[in-house]
C-alpha cells in the first residue's frame, strides 16, 4: 500500500508544477491565469504570451506525464508484491489531477490534455499517436482546440478495445482506467463543451503573436 500512496503523491506533485504560470511570468511578466481564458494551459499561453512560450509549455506539460509514468514503471520493477499496472494507472490519474489542481499554484491549473498525451505515449505510443493525429485533424477543421481535445479523449477508450496489447498496462481494468482518464478531460472541458454546443467557443489562430 505504501508504494501506491508514494507514487500517487509524487505524480501529483509533478503534475502540480504549472509551467504555463512559470513561463508566462518569466517571459511576459504576468500570470497567464489572469489573461485570456484564465486557463493555465498552452492554448491560453499561445493567445496571451506567444508561440515560443506555448511550445515550451506544451513540451513541459507532456514531459510531466512521461516522467510520472516512468517513475511508476521504475518503482514497479524494483518493488515486490505490487500490481505494476495499477501503480502506473495511479500515477497517470494523479499527475493529471495535479496538473488540474496544482498545490503549488492555488489549485488552479490547466485541463490536463498535454499531460495526458505524455501518459498515453508511454503506456501505448500507438494509441497516443492516433489520438494526437485525430485531435490535430479536428482542431484544423474546427479551429477549436477544445473540440480536438474532447473528441480525442472520447476516442481513447474506444481504441483500447481494438488496439493490441503492446503496452505496459495489461490488465482487465485497462478499459475502466481509459474511461476515467477520458472523463477527467471531459469534465475539465465542461465549459468548453457548453460553448461548442452554443456556437460560442473561441477559435484559435496560429498566426497570432
Amino acid at each position: 500500500m505504501a508504494y501506491y500512496i508514494v507514487i500517487a503523491i509524487v505524480a501529483y506533485l509533478i503534475g502540480s508544477i504549472s509551467f504555463s504560470v512559470i513561463l508566462s511570468k518569466k517571459m511576459a511578466g504576468f500570470d497567464v491565469r489572469q489573461k485570456g481564458s484564465g486557463n493555465a494551459g498552452s492554448t491560453n499561453v499561445l493567445r496571451t504570451v506567444g508561440k515560443k512560450a506555448a511550445i515550451l509549455t506544451l513540451i513541459c506539460d507532456i514531459l510531466k506525464g512521461v516522467v510520472a509514468i516512468l517513475i511508476a514503471v521504475l518503482i514497479g520493477n524494483i518493488a515486490k508484491d505490487v500490481d505494476k499496472a495499477f501503480l502506473v494507472q495511479i500515477a497517470a490519474i494523479a499527475v493529471v489531477i495535479g496538473h488540474t489542481f496544482p498545490i503549488f499554484f492555488g489549485f488552479k491549473g490547466g485541463k490536463g490534455v498535454a499531460t495526458s498525451l505524455g501518459v498515453l505515449l508511454i503506456i501505448n505510443w500507438q494509441i497516443g499517436v492516433i489520438c494526437l493525429v485525430f485531435a490535430l485533424v479536428i482542431m484544423a477543421l474546427t479551429r477549436m482546440v477544445s473540440a480536438g481535445s474532447v473528441t480525442a479523449a472520447i476516442l481513447y477508450p474506444v481504441l483500447t478495445l481494438f488496439i493490441g496489447k503492446e503496452y505496459y498496462i495489461v490488465s482487465g481494468n485497462y478499459f475502466i482506467f481509459s474511461v476515467i482518464m477520458a472523463l477527467i478531460i471531459a469534465f475539465n472541458h465542461r465549459s468548453n463543451i457548453s460553448r461548442i454546443l452554443n456556437g460560442t467557443e473561441n477559435k484559435i489562430s496560429f498566426s497570432e503573436k
